[in-house]
């Protein structure tokens, strides 16, 4: 009686441990596993993490504010209020091994439609849109453990390319919004269907994912292959396949190296599939990263290297001018066939000079992205200076502030700008 009395209140000491540990810690951890664990042990996992901002824009949002920039040097300033994300976590561990889990987004508020009897208008019936914004399941997956080294995926998961996608919540990066760089050319949270192997011997840990391929249809020139994981059907093509390798090392304290890779075809990854004009086109999509994390002596660091091809871009562009218009859910617009981006940050908590159990990051940001390195629209080339203040007076809670300064090349308008977040994180459950 005495021992079972001892050993539930070493597992609650340890639920209360692991519930209110820092969630970069966890995410640091676990690397490209995303936030998915159960916490504590518990056989229900309930979660979740959101953003909620405020945006003051000091140039235009005028959509010709590139192809006419002289004429809209002094346009007047602009603000938002956002709900980039509000994510939901529900997992099962179902015993022996055998695990579920889900993610549920909603991006920007969600969406909603309605449908209203208008007076003004002699009583007619019309449908209206309510609110703009997405809900999509970025997870969905069955996983079966034979240990810390071998672990089976299957389902719709992140694929965990780079450093924003393998630690996309909001308590992983410094800015208000997550890294631009990364967020514009990739997808982000990129997630796909398919399978994963991975596990983790000693310092080292591996994923391997087998997933549904691009379409080269959606890429563009300002966000290169950004939209390529979009389907805009009840199903995602699955003509052509992409192959994902990541390796994460852990063995200098608080310090997290890792490498990852893509290679996947994009082209014939559409519906209906009846192109055979141009089916030796690949569009071969080829991809590699590096990132680090570090995080000890009061300090953050995070930052990472992204650079990618894509085949045949030029066979591919005069495809897709010359599709016929209409209701086509692919895009016209032309892409290139090289992208970079860097991105790089560090903070340090200025509350770790005092007993305080908050924590004040005071931190600066530094990106450079270009989504068409070779292209002549160069509007497409851009650094971010970034520095501001993360307050945490929990360690699930952030209250973010920054100035941020978009810089282009001198034909263009730079874009300052001040935001204002705040934002949670954590397991409920």
């Amino acid at each position: 009686m005495i021992m079972k009395m001892k050993k539930n209140i070493i597992k609650g000491l340890a639920t209360a441990f692991l519930l209110t540990l820092p969630q970069t810690m966890v995410a640091q951890e676990n690397a490209a596993d995303s936030v998915q664990a159960h916490a504590g042990g518990n056989r229900l996992s309930l979660g979740g993490y959101g953003e909620m901002t405020y945006s003051r824009n000091f140039y235009s949002d005028s959509p010709f504010r590139y192809s006419s920039a002289m004429a809209h040097k002094n346009d007047p300033s602009h603000g938002r209020f956002d709900i980039p994300h509000a994510v939901i976590y529900l997992g099962y561990d179902f015993g022996k091994g055998w695990t579920f889990n889900t993610e549920i987004e909603f991006e920007h508020g969600g969406s909603g439609g309605a449908i209203e009897k208008e007076g003004d208008e002699g009583g007619e019936w019309e449908t209206e849109t309510e609110k703009g914004g997405e809900v999509e399941l970025e997870q969905l997956w069955i996983q079966k453990s034979f240990g810390k080294a071998l672990n089976i995926r299957a389902g719709h998961m992140v694929v965990p390319f780079g450093l924003t996608n393998a630690h996309h919540e909001p308590l992983n990066f410094f800015t208000v919004h997550r890294p631009e760089g990364e967020n514009t050319l990739l997808p982000c949270t990129w997630h796909q269907t398919g399978l994963a192997l991975w596990g983790r011997v000693k310092d080292w840990r591996y994923e391997l994912q087998m997933t549904s391929g691009l379409d080269a249809m959606m890429f563009d020139r300002q966000n290169w292959i950004h939209y390529g994981a979009t389907s805009p059907y009840e199903f995602e093509v699955a003509n052509r396949f992409g192959f994902l390798a990541r390796i994460d090392n852990y063995s200098i304290k608080g310090l997290r190296l890792g490498v990852s890779g893509y290679v996947g075809d994009a082209m014939h990854n559409t519906f209906p599939n009846d192109n055979r004009k141009y089916q030796d086109v690949k569009g071969r999509v080829l991809l590699g990263a590096f990132d680090f994390t570090y995080n000890d002596h009061n300090w953050i660091a995070r930052g990472g290297v992204d650079y990618g091809s894509v085949s045949d871009a030029e066979t591919i562009n005069n495809l897709k001018a010359n599709q016929s218009s209409g209701d086509s859910p692919y895009r016209k617009a032309a892409f290139g066939k090289n992208a970079l981006a860097v991105n790089v940050e560090a903070g340090w908590n200025v509350l770790s000079l005092t007993r305080s159990t908050e924590k004040l990051y005071v931190f600066g940001h530094y990106e450079y992205y270009d989504s068409c390195i070779h292209g002549l629209n160069k509007y497409t080339e851009k650094q971010v200076y970034a520095g501001g203040i993360n307050y945490m007076p929990m360690p699930q809670l952030c209250v973010k502030a920054e100035y941020k300064h978009r810089k282009l090349k001198s034909q263009f308008n730079d874009e300052p700008a001040l935001n204002i977040g705040i934002c949670y994180q954590g397991f409920f459950l």
